[in-house]
């Protein structure tokens, strides 16, 4: 017997190679080349510094660490204190108070209306779409916040006192009466276990007082971030259905009767406190007109879903940003995945995504810009259901894919594309979901013809530039003009002016190499096909270098 034994190296089996560090320490912006254009050609070029500040700001290490400790540590629900006092007080780890501390102080949820200048809708979007890839489920309280200043408005004694606190730059967490606070926060109560969207069906009631306040009392199935400072409520006072500001205290210090019975458990978004609230004889201040609560909570609506197009936007570069990444560090089959043909053709069909997201997104943010301007009053008025329907809806598989581009690695928690996956499917679902948007762009062309003229107006722009967008403009219009069973229909209708409307502004954008792909791969093809399948003959390298966060 050989008098040697064998001693296996233990060392070497604990050796890590072929695994990618961790992404950080990028600029977002810099990066960012579709976002740059679109920052650019959408009027905000006067912002392009600060945007590049907080690009860097943004790919920092301990800034993408807190949208990591915000989602492993959940908001924890406390209905009593240890006396027996009732509370209803939501506790969050300190990084998602970093974070909305973050979001407030750089004026996502004000600046548009203490900084109102051209570009400013365009600028404050394009700084959201960076924020919103470090951590969505705190992006909820921002955008209400930032949503609920117009339908305040309408009460002028109430926006005198709140709307001043609630465009502060600081952020206050703590549990104190409003009136305690220099800066505010702002929820929103409006769907109903009995109604989901259909609000009109809501049986929560407000009784007036002679001194012009009223008591709700009733119950919402979804309220978000239960510890904003007040919430808008959709309740039915004797004029119907109405809209009133609800504080989370009394003005003379005491608890408001808003009770949380219950936490969400939610697939994603869980950063973020989602609740069923019990109303039991709440104080509340008309927001508008009685009966009018619908037309006075809309505008809030509106912005929230747009916001729910940035995010959404951002989830698919940030996932871009991931996938190119590893495929630019880890080798297979002996090459790096960069190299691989296949490999190229989903990562470039990923970022083809994103090109036309991002471009949508921007120009609908360009049309609240100039709102006092018909066209694009109406070209936003179908272009926020278009879009939060279409990209929204894009997002969750977008994930997936870009999740798959990561191997076993992608579907792990602590691997970011995890996260993105869980998250997509919630901006589709929340402030109306696919079916609720494809028939508010069916209501608004019934209701107001004139928003299709414009809309096909706008496609004008770059008629003549390639036949294949040519034939898709006419075939939209044919299709708008057979009114035979519309709605059945809907979904395909918005379908096809989502894609000729990023077509047009991709053509606008002057990168022939983005817009040949993106007509070859979603104009010229038969639409049910699965990403990596774009054809042969485009710019698959411009692509690429367009995804890659670290291409300068």
């Amino acid at each position: 017997m050989n008098s040697k034994s064998y001693t296996p190296d233990y060392k070497s089996n604990y050796q890590v190679a072929n695994q990618p560090p961790p992404l950080s320490g990028h600029n977002l912006y810099i990066g960012d080349q579709a976002l740059q254009e679109a920052v650019l050609i959408n009027g905000a070029h006067w912002a392009e510094d600060e945007l590049q500040r907080y690009g860097e700001v943004c790919g920092r290490p301990e800034m993408i660490e807190r949208g990591y400790a915000a989602n492993e540590f959940k908001p924890i629900f406390e209905s009593h204190d240890r006396s027996g006092h009732r509370i209803d007080l939501v506790r969050y780890h300190p990084s998602y108070h970093q974070l909305m501390q973050l979001a407030l102080s750089e004026g996502l949820h004000s600046s548009p209306w203490t900084d109102p200048r051209p570009g400013a809708n365009v600028a404050r979007a394009a700084k959201n779409y960076l924020h919103s890839q470090l951590e969505t489920g705190h992006g909820c309280p921002v955008t209400m916040t930032f949503a609920s200043v117009p339908s305040i408005e309408l009460n002028p004694e109430i926006a005198r006192e709140w709307i001043p606190k609630i465009t502060n730059r600081t952020y206050d967490g703590s549990n104190r009466p409003y009136f305690e606070k220099s800066s505010l926060t702002i929820g929103m109560g409006m769907t109903e276990k009995q109604g989901g969207s259909d609000v009109r069906a809501n049986t929560t009631t407000a009784i007036p007082f002679s001194d012009g306040t009223y008591e709700l009392l009733g119950h919402k199935w979804f309220m978000s971030a239960p510890m904003c400072d007040a919430f808008l409520i959709l309740a039915q006072a004797p004029g119907g259905l109405s809209c009133f500001l609800v504080p989370r205290w009394r003005p003379d210090g005491s608890k408001n009767q808003l009770e949380i019975q219950r936490l969400k458990t939610k697939c994603g978004n869980v950063s973020n406190a989602s609740s069923e609230v019990e109303i039991r004889g709440a104080l509340g201040w008309l927001i508008g007109e009685e009966g009018r609560g619908v037309s006075a909570i809309i505008k809030m609506v509106a912005l929230t879903r747009f916001d729910c197009m940035v995010g959404s936007s951002a989830g698919q570069r940030q996932a871009v940003i991931q996938a190119i990444y590893n495929a630019t560090k880890r080798k297979a089959f002996g090459k790096k995945l960069i190299d691989q043909p296949l490999m190229q053709n989903v990562l470039a069909d990923l970022q083809l995504e994103v090109e036309g997201s991002i471009a949508l997104t921007m120009r609908m943010a360009r049309a609240m810009d100039q709102e006092d301007n018909e066209h694009e009053r109406m070209l936003l008025r179908l272009g926020a259901a278009v879009g939060k329907y279409w990209i929204c809806k894009r997002s969750p598989h977008h994930a997936y894919e870009a999740m798959e581009c990561l191997g076993g690695n992608g579907a792990i928690e602590n691997f970011i594309t995890a996260r993105l996956y869980r998250d997509a499917p919630i901006n589709a679902i929340w402030e109306g979901s696919g079916n609720i948007q494809a028939m508010d762009v069916l209501r608004a062309i019934t209701k107001t013809p004139a928003v299709i003229s414009h809309w096909f107006d706008e496609l004008a722009i770059s008629r003549g530039i390639t036949t294949e967008f040519d034939t898709a403009v006419d075939n939209l219009r044919r299709d708008l003009s057979d009114l035979d069973q519309f709605e059945y229909r809907a979904r395909h209708i918005v379908d096809q002016m989502a894609l000729t409307m990023q077509t047009h502004l991709l053509l606008q954008g002057n990168n022939s190499g983005v817009t040949d792909a993106f007509i070859k791969s979603r104009m010229t093809l038969s639409s049910v096909h699965n990403t990596g399948c774009l054809p042969t003959g485009i710019d698959i390298a411009t692509l690429l270098e367009r995804a890659n966060p670290l291409t300068l």
